[in-house]
Parts: C-alpha cells; sequence; structure tokens
C-alpha cells in the first residue's frame, strides 16, 4: 500500500473515532473536526518531528491548535500516535475528564490551551522566536479557523512573524467558508485573504486541503521563501467525508442522531473498503 493511500486510510478511520467522541459524548464540533482531518493527519503521521514517548523533547516541532474548538480529531489523533491511552476518549467532554472541549496542556502533545480565538498565531511566533534565539532547528505550525481572522490579535502576530522573518514558522487556515453563524463572506468578509497575508510580508501557498498528495507535497516544501514565514490557505470542506454535514453550517456545533450516527458510520466504512 503506498504512503498516500496510508494516509488517506488513517484520515477516515480517524473520523470514525471522532464522530464515535461525538455521539457518545453528547457533545462536540463537527463540522470544523471533519475539515481539518486531513491536514491533521498529514501532520503527525508524515510531517512533524515528534517523539509520543517524550512529549517534552526539546526538539520536537511544535503545533498548536488556534482553531480550539475543532479539538476531536486532535484528541483522537494523539490518542493513536501513544500520547495518551486510546480508552481515554471514551471520557470526552465527561466530568473531570483532560479531554474537554479544547486544548488542555495537561494532556501529553498539546503545547498550549487553546479556546479563546485569535491568540494561536502570537503563542507560536513567541515559540518559533524562541527557537532562533536558541539556535534550535525546530519548526512550529498553528492552525486557525477562518472566521478566526476577524480577530485583530492575528494580524499582530502576522506582522510580528514578518517583523523576526519567522521562516520556521507555518501557519495554516481551514478555509471551509463557514463560522458559528454563517458564510465567513457574510458575517465578516475575510477576503482577498491570500493578498492580505502576502501585504503583511508572508510567502502564501493555497492548497485543497483535503487533498492528502498536496498537503504532502506542499508541508514536505517548507519553508517557501528563506527569511519568510509561511501561510497555507487550506481550502476544505466543513463537515467532509460525512455527505449529511458537508458544507452545512447547522453542524459547526451539532451532535449526529443514533440514524444520522449510524448514516455516517456507514458511509466512512464503505470509504475505507475503497482504500485498499
Amino acid at each position: 500500500m503506498s504512503e498516500i493511500l496510508q494516509l488517506k486510510r488513517k484520515a477516515t478511520e480517524i473520523r470514525m473515532e471522532l464522530l464515535k467522541m461525538i455521539y457518545e459524548s453528547g457533545a462536540g464540533h463537527t463540522g470544523g473536526s471533519l475539515s481539518i482531518t486531513d491536514i491533521l493527519t498529514v501532520l503527525y503521521y508524515k510531517i512533524m518531528n515528534i517523539d509520543p514517548t517524550n512529549p517534552t523533547w526539546e526538539h520536537r516541532d511544535r503545533y498548536v491548535q488556534s482553531k480550539g474548538h475543532a479539538v476531536e480529531s486532535y484528541w483522537a489523533i494523539l490518542a493513536d500516535k501513544g500520547f495518551f491511552q486510546k480508552e481515554e476518549l471514551k471520557t470526552f467532554s465527561q466530568y473531570n475528564s483532560r479531554l474537554i472541549g479544547h486544548p488542555n496542556n495537561k494532556v501529553p502533545g498539546v503545547e498550549m490551551n487553546t479556546g479563546a480565538l485569535g491568540h494561536g498565531l502570537s503563542i507560536s511566533v513567541g515559540m518559533a522566536l524562541a527557537a532562533k534565539m536558541d539556535g534550535k532547528s525546530y519548526k512550529v505550525y498553528t492552525l486557525m479557523g477562518d472566521g478566526e481572522q476577524a480577530e485583530g490579535s492575528v494580524w499582530e502576530g502576522a506582522m510580528a512573524a514578518s517583523q523576526y522573518k519567522l521562516d520556521n514558522l507555518v501557519a495554516i487556515i481551514d478555509r471551509n467558508n463557514l463560522q458559528i453563524t454563517g458564510n465567513t463572506e457574510d458575517v465578516m468578509s475575510i477576503e482577498p485573504l491570500g493578498s492580505k497575508w502576502r501585504s503583511f510580508g508572508w510567502e502564501v501557498v493555497e492548497v485543497d486541503g483535503n487533498d492528502i498528495e498536496q498537503l504532502v507535497h506542499t508541508f514536505s516544501k517548507l519553508p517557501q521563501t528563506v527569511g519568510k514565514p509561511t501561510m497555507v490557505i487550506a481550502n476544505t470542506v466543513k463537515g467532509k467525508g460525512i455527505s449529511i454535514a458537508e458544507n452545512q453550517v447547522g453542524w459547526h456545533h451539532r451532535v449526529p442522531t443514533k440514524e444520522e450516527y449510524e448514516l455516517a458510520v456507514e458511509e466512512l466504512s464503505q470509504q475505507l473498503e475503497v482504500l485498499v
């Protein structure tokens, strides 16, 4: 089996796991977690230099999920990679669980608590700047939502990253065009998105964020330009992989019914059967 096919299978398995977490817990952000699954799969199973047996290894690449509410795919991947036992996924969003609805750095593999949107990029700028000052070679990756681009702190971080020439910093925007209250261009228009980031001194790459092969090709060639931070605008489908949820704003924060869950599991199972 080719590496790309293996990654596609893994992404589908992660989708099944995160959907199970949401259904059984009765809570979660379904649409955005599904849209970012391919991105996280490529980062964690192909690109990032990490060691689950030593989560605080000083030379590890850092990942900050600024889009903290889409945590279900993140938890599923950290468990699958061995940062903690998979059995703990059953406690998602339960009383006294470490696996709450946003990233929590009591969990091995999580660099920073995130939840309030707009903070992840500035945190990542600090991490990337520290690496430069300390002469370390690790990279810092951060994933933001497209609705999050309305936060002013995002653009403060953007200016700082360019100012300090942080070519060890990679930011990703999950460009699925939907946020909790509607289409991003209706709620708070962010286009022309690529031009805005270029004007802030970033190298910008646009990809299909649900195409595993494109993602591998793009992330394997970073940084795009020495002396510049890189912005990857990942065009995705909200609810990707489950037809009843795809491009539906109502699935931003929604738990599937029993019937919907069974239909989704069947659909993902069929996808796995093809990926052999």
